[in-house]
């Protein structure tokens, strides 16, 4: 698979990114980087989906953004070289390409058009986290659950997903005896089954009536900015 935010640059720009790129794989709950630490690469997922991490405490987080191979993780945490504000976390099994941040911020400042694709992308990133914060305040967790399903499926482009509870409770910010209730619920309506870490879409469009408009706002700033997963 290739990086979609990638593959929209223009040629030049793209072949002089992936000239300097070499390929990491990660694990599902594999750390990119933490809060407060400068990411030393840029990566741009070709599978997966990596999760920005609000940490709460010492046991608690929720995900304000899910990015898979339509964008890049480690330059849009803030200015280039400044402290994350957010931990990335593996939220799957995929595999990125990675530059180091000083060859990419070289770069940037460079190219235009390489600015004009962050910025792009970076706007889409902002109002998912705006949007995220306010669906979390606001939405009933039924709703959130199902949100996240369709988020991680267009990422994934899978059907079943390879979730725990603990997994949704970390990226929903609840606890796993939540996530078995809720899920519940929600299988027992037909749109999805459970297995032992794992998880089925079988009713895609019910699924999408249960969940809460945050979604299809989303997908259309997304296809706006030209950034949709």
């Amino acid at each position: 698979m290739q990086n979609l935010w990638l593959a929209q640059l223009p040629s030049a720009d793209r072949a002089r990114v992936e000239r300097v790129t070499e390929v990491r794989p990660f694990s599902k709950g594999d750390i990119l980087y933490e809060t407060g630490e400068t990411p030393e690469a840029v990566w741009f997922p070709t599978q997966g989906v990596i999760g920005l991490a609000t940490v709460i405490d010492a046991d608690r987080s929720v995900d304000s953004a899910l990015i898979g191979p339509e964008g890049l993780v480690g330059v849009t945490c803030g200015p280039m070289n400044a402290r994350a504000v957010s931990r990335a976390v593996a939220r799957s099994e995929g595999a990125a390409l990675c530059v180091a941040a000083d060859r990419f911020a070289e770069m940037l400042e460079a190219s235009a058009p390489l600015r004009e694709a962050l910025s792009r992308f970076t706007e889409a990133l902002f109002a998912q986290v705006q949007q995220t914060a306010a669906c979390n305040a606001q939405h009933p967790l039924e709703a959130r659950f199902s949100r996240r399903l369709l988020d991680l499926q267009d990422r994934l482009d899978a059907d079943r997903l390879e979730l725990t509870q603990f997994d949704v409770a970390a990226m929903l910010g609840v606890r796993r005896a939540t996530v078995s209730e809720v899920g519940a619920l929600v299988e027992d309506r037909g749109l999805i089954r459970r297995g032992r870490g794992w998880m089925r879409i079988v009713d895609r469009k019910g699924l999408e009536g249960l969940a809460c408009g945050c979604y299809g706002a989303l997908r259309r700033v997304g296809e706006d900015l030209g950034v949709a997963a």
